[in-house]
């Protein structure tokens, strides 16, 4: 007898190997014996009649599923053999997934993790079960918050008030018929979110020049339901500035960046973050600001597709669906359109959007700060008084489409005769090629000059400035 996909071999036990038990759940089964070498020789083992009464128990308190515990004996040397059936279902130890494949053992994570999910049991990550957790993990707290932000919303009937915590769960599908807990009601509502997972926090930092010259941070580590809040609040504290004006004799103190936008950013990153990968990162600049978050887009979606109107494709289905009920997020796919709006009526810079390090990437200009910084906060800020009624006028950019010219304006020109004109006709009228014309359209539609209405296919052109 030998090591293949299906047995593994240690000489004596420790609580490391329960990822060996969870490799063979997850794969075709297999058995772990204890008490043998490498080389397939029973050593033999002292305490095997102490593991015979413990495992089996251990086992299916961490993991859920039974395991055939038997004692064995060998040329006078005991020894523990512990068969695992395969599972239909993920089995995850500690909030991690382990495969095995071969002779070895693999931590399954990003892609493969995704994958593993979704063709052993059609469930993401967040659907898991963690059987070790309890209602004592619950923050009935939280809970409340989030059955008031719902009802506030009119996403939610008031009669959900008089559910218990455990009849919430049960409502949100975060808990099933054995009152087992999911990853997701343990993010959203834990009252210790890292003891699930480490890489559920949310890091801002202030830096200058350098990224080796941080400033001063803050690791914000929250039930995810209050996160959005806590980090709109931390920013508007420590981070961003809130030029004043007045709108008759009322004092108005908006954010730099458009606050629905933030909040709307801010919530899709927790929404789309891999939990399996590093922290939610924003990176704040005296130029800019950076949000970035782990997590590829989904088979087929590319940017381009993602800043138009498409399909919601949540990777936490639970923990969007919760965000959903809260009012904090659309379920339309509708999002990057509430930013593009957003900043179009403050005639900002639209952000800047990109796939990298196996991410999302934001990018946000800070030209009000800027501005401050460079004290044209009161051309930044007029107050006009008109018929008694006060507006503000923003003159931190120009009327963008007066100062086009060259390739960009000929464009527009265009657009403007022929709303439903393709990229390829476009170029063809310039003698230009489609993949320099798709440059220009995308920085035109990052300056929120123009942008797209529908699909490749019905859809149209629309001019903004």
């Amino acid at each position: 007898m030998k090591e293949d996909q299906h047995i593994e071999f240690k000489q004596s036990w420790r609580d490391e190997y329960l990822q060996y038990i969870c490799g063979f759940a997850n794969a075709q089964g297999g058995t772990l014996y204890i008490g043998i070498d490498d080389m397939g020789e029973v050593c033999g083992i002292k305490n095997a009649h102490t593991l015979l009464e413990n495992l089996p128990n251990r086992i299916n308190q961490l993991m859920g599923i039974l395991a055939d515990v038997n004692l064995l004996t060998k040329d006078s040397k005991e020894y523990i053999s512990i068969h695992i059936n395969p599972s239909s279902q993920p089995i995850s130890y500690h909030g991690k997934y382990y495969y095995r494949t071969g002779s070895t053992l693999q931590e399954m994570n990003g892609v493969a993790l995704r994958d593993f999910l979704q063709e052993k049991s059609n469930t993401s990550w967040d659907q898991s079960i963690v059987p070790e957790a309890t209602l004592d993990d619950i923050d009935s707290e939280a809970v409340d918050y989030f059955v008031h932000k719902g009802i506030a919303a009119q996403r939610l009937d008031e009669n959900v008030t008089r559910l218990s915590v455990i009849e919430v769960l049960r409502k949100l599908k975060l808990i099933n018929k054995n009152n087992q807990l999911t990853m997701a009601a343990l993010l959203l509502f834990g009252k210790d979110i890292e003891q699930w997972n480490l890489m559920a926090s949310f890091r801002i930092g202030r830096f200058q020049q350098s990224q080796a010259n941080l400033l001063f941070q803050d690791n914000i580590v929250c039930p995810l339901i209050h996160m959005p809040e806590r980090v709109l609040l931390t920013l508007r504290s420590r981070y961003l500035v809130a030029p004043i004006h007045y709108e008759g004799l009322q004092r108005v103190e908006p954010l730099e960046i458009p606050e629905d936008a933030l909040r709307e950013m801010v919530c899709n990153a927790i929404v789309h973050k891999n939990y399996l990968g590093p922290h939610i990162q924003m990176r704040i600049w005296d130029e800019h600001v950076e949000l970035w978050n782990y997590g590829d887009l989904p088979n087929d979606y590319t940017i381009e597709r993602l800043l138009q109107t498409h399909e919601s494709y949540p990777r936490n289905p639970l923990i969007a669906q919760v965000f959903y009920l809260a009012g904090l997020i659309e379920n339309w796919g509708r999002g990057y359109e509430k930013i593009h709006d957003a900043f179009v009526r403050e005639h900002l810079t639209q952000p800047a959007f990109e796939q990298t390090r196996g991410g999302i990437l934001v990018t946000i200009k800070r030209e009000k700060f800027i501005a401050i910084q460079t004290g044209k906060t009161a051309e930044a800020e007029e107050t006009i008084q008109k018929g008694g009624k006060t507006t503000q006028k923003s003159t931190l950019t120009s009327t963008l489409t007066g100062t086009l010219t060259g390739t960009r304006k000929s464009i527009v020109d265009i657009i403007q005769k022929n709303p439903k004109i393709t990229i390829s006709q476009i170029a063809t009228l310039l003698n230009k090629t489609p993949r320099g014309i798709d440059k220009h359209m995308q920085k035109l539609r990052e300056l929120g000059i123009i942008r797209r209405v529908g699909g490749d296919f019905g859809g149209h052109w629309e001019i903004l400035s």
